[in-house]
């Protein structure tokens, strides 16, 4: 796929989400940015901002075969994975496979769920396969997750283990929308009745899999200049060494910083990476891989600004 083939995929699929969604057009372009990256999404936000919505919407314009699990407190490894089954008539084991085998999942809630079945998880967002009593199953290649949790209901959720967080390319943090927004969707979803799917709303697939295989193609035509790679290297580093930091970033978090860039410049046209590809990514790419240090967490200090200067302090390439 040419970078041109790519742009125009990528105009598409915006047109198509924006049926249904409204707003949000910076939560759409971290998402195309992941699906060419191959990365996998953590979003965070308030109840009622369309976080469910938005990934069906994204796998329904992709063409893809949609996945959804709720998780719950008492889900467990198996209800994600699926199991093997005595097959009585055959005398044999038989694999049911669960809601995981497909292209674009939804974890829903997934800091509801204990770490032990969160772990689950962690093979197939890192390798894209599955291993159930010792034989291994395959996912797409361009298998992807879209998580989402919940920042306000505090009580019955358990933190995402550091192994799993590190999976994540992006997290997203999804605001309420302006007031024009809010008034558009009033206006729009107001008078309807009943649930709405994004296909009832006239999203239809402008992709499949077939094409979405030649995805990483494209970024074979994107080229990160060295001068670029160091700058991606010292400005994960500098998490390391900074007094408010208690944990940095690992050396995956540069790998998927250049991934992410790489992607923005495809998207945008571009055959290289600039400066403000790294600097455009790095809260998302970081904000979710990093600890505050107690003392900055009694300031009240907040991830985002931080990052943004150490941004602002790393020289960037010229």
């Amino acid at each position: 796929m040419t970078l041109e083939e790519l742009r125009g995929l990528a105009d598409a699929i915006r047109a198509e989400v924006a049926k249904a969604i409204v707003g949000q057009d910076d939560m759409v372009d971290r998402l195309l940015e992941a699906l060419v990256a191959q990365g996998h999404v953590l979003l965070e936000g308030p109840p009622g901002t369309a976080k469910t919505f938005l990934a069906q919407s994204f796998a329904t314009a992709l063409g893809l075969d949609f996945g959804r699990i709720q998780f719950t407190p008492d889900l467990l490894p198996g209800d994600i994975l699926g199991s093997n089954l005595f097959n009585f008539q055959t005398s044999q084991f038989t694999l049911t496979r669960g809601p995981i085998f497909c292209d674009l999942l939804l974890a829903d809630e997934i800091n509801r769920t204990p770490p032990k079945t969160q772990a689950a998880l962690l093979e197939a967002m890192q390798e894209r396969r599955v291993t159930l009593d010792g034989e291994t199953h395959g996912l797409a290649d361009h298998f992807m997750v879209v998580a989402t949790q919940n920042p306000i209901e505090n009580q019955g959720v358990y933190p995402l283990p550091e192994a799993q967080l590190d999976r994540f390319l992006f997290k997203l943090l999804v605001p309420y929308p302006d007031e024009a927004e809010e008034a558009r969707i009033v206006m729009d979803y107001g008078k309807r009745q009943g649930p709405q799917r994004p296909a009832d709303l006239g999203v239809a697939a402008v992709a499949d899999p077939a094409r979405l295989a030649q995805l990483s193609s494209a970024l074979d035509h994107v080229i990160v200049a060295e001068e670029i790679t160091h700058y991606v290297v010292r400005l994960v580093r500098a998490t390391r060494d900074h007094a408010e930091l208690s944990v940095g970033a690992s050396p995956r978090a540069a790998v998927m910083l250049a991934h992410a860039a790489r992607a923005r410049a495809a998207l945008q046209g571009r055959a290289y990476v600039i400066p403000d590809d790294v600097k455009a990514l790095a809260v998302p790419v970081l904000r979710h891989r990093l600890t505050l240090s107690p003392a900055a967490e009694i300031e009240g200090r907040e991830m985002e600004t931080l990052v943004a200067e150490l941004v602002e302090a790393t020289e960037a390439p010229r």
